[in-house]
């Protein structure tokens, strides 16, 4: 299957006002940031200091490899300047993609335990939020999530933060990490008091692991949104649970090959989740990591549904409704994306 799009397509999704809703705030990193991260911690990290070496430092055996080598970047973020500066990066280039809003999908945890205060954590991110919007005229949202393969201690200390901090920008709970032996229902309680607290439900399920993961995350942790949920795919009930309730899949093509949760974009499951009437929405995960844009998801997306600018503009607006976007801010993307595809 070619999945390199015609000029014109690509043309059009580069200008399409876009929303982000999966997306990993150190999986965001540019090869210039974490070169440079690299290069300030020289000789205490594998992580190449090269930009050209980390295309070659990021091809993963599987998804164990995948989050072995992620963590080895997590472990460049030293301090709160680190901090600032990610965020900040990465909300550039989210807005030289036409993205108006994103919810980052952050791991407070992996930082506060390599010695960053989460007070000061949180006021990095903050501030960073804040410059972005002036710098770059993009929102930016907070998802603060369990990193499952640490286990309970770090549910527990993920949720301490969420409630004792409460960063403006904070709007969801979630739970990523390796699906395989890190059943989803021991997170319940953590889950249920993030909610009590008005915080959104969005854990990470069905990527590498069967469609009871996806079952286990409506049922035990009150899931709004799926991360990833490809497996449901394989369940017809589930799908026609998803599809009845509209709750959003954040499906990531390249992501779901890169790890090896799919054997090749050929067999990738977007179509089916798209015909069975489910709110697909389409993300980057790790952008830099997997080699690839929010942009190229489109595209590749549009390839595998062999879709027109009318079903991606459609694609873009599934992304707007399923956002914790408030109903002005989604009038006011939605708004734009009409006005974009009526032009173009």
């Amino acid at each position: 299957m070619n999945l390199e799009p015609v000029t014109d397509l690509r043309t059009f999704i580069a200008g399409l006002p876009k929303v982000e809703l999966h997306v990993h705030h150190v999986g965001s990193a540019s090869p210039r940031i974490v070169a440079e991260l690299a290069a300030r911690h020289e000789g205490r990290s594998p992580v190449p200091a090269d930009p050209q070496l980390l295309a070659e430092y990021f091809v993963f055996r599987d998804f164990a490899h995948f989050i072995e080598l992620y963590l080895s970047v997590v472990d460049l973020i030293r301090d709160q300047e680190d901090v600032w500066i990610l965020t900040h990066e990465v909300a550039r280039e989210l807005a030289r993609q036409q993205v108006r809003y994103a919810e980052l999908t952050v791991t407070p945890y992996s930082h506060v335990r390599r010695g960053i205060p989460a007070p000061a954590f949180c006021e990095a991110i903050e501030d960073a939020r804040k410059r972005a919007a002036a710098d770059f005229g993009i929102e930016l949202r907070w998802c603060f999530d369990i990193p499952g393969e640490a286990g309970l201690p770090a549910a527990e200390e993920t949720l301490r933060i969420c409630l004792d901090e409460r960063p403006e920008g904070l709007v969801s709970f979630g739970l990523g990490g390796p699906e395989i032996g890190v059943p989803r229902p021991q997170f319940k309680p953590y889950f249920d008091q993030a909610r009590a607290a008005g915080l959104h439900s969005v854990p990470h399920a069905g990527e590498t692991t069967g469609p009871q993961t996806i079952w286990d995350a409506l049922r035990e942790l009150g899931a709004e949104r799926i991360g990833h949920g490809i497996s449901a795919a394989q369940d017809p009930e589930l799908l026609a649970y998803l599809a009845e309730r509209q709750i959003p899949v954040e499906v990531c093509p390249t992501s779901n090959v890169r790890t090896r949760a799919v054997a090749a974009i050929e067999e990738h499951p977007l179509p089916r989740l798209v015909e069975a009437g489910l709110l697909v929405t389409i993300n980057s995960d790790d952008p830099p990591m997997f080699g690839t844009t929010l942009d190229d998801e489109y595209a590749v997306a549009a390839r595998l549904l062999n879709a027109g600018p009318t079903q991606v503009a459609e694609l873009a607006r599934n992304a707007v409704t399923a956002s914790f976007l408030d109903d002005t801010g989604k009038r006011r993307i939605t708004d734009e994306i009409d006005a974009y595809l009526a032009s173009a």
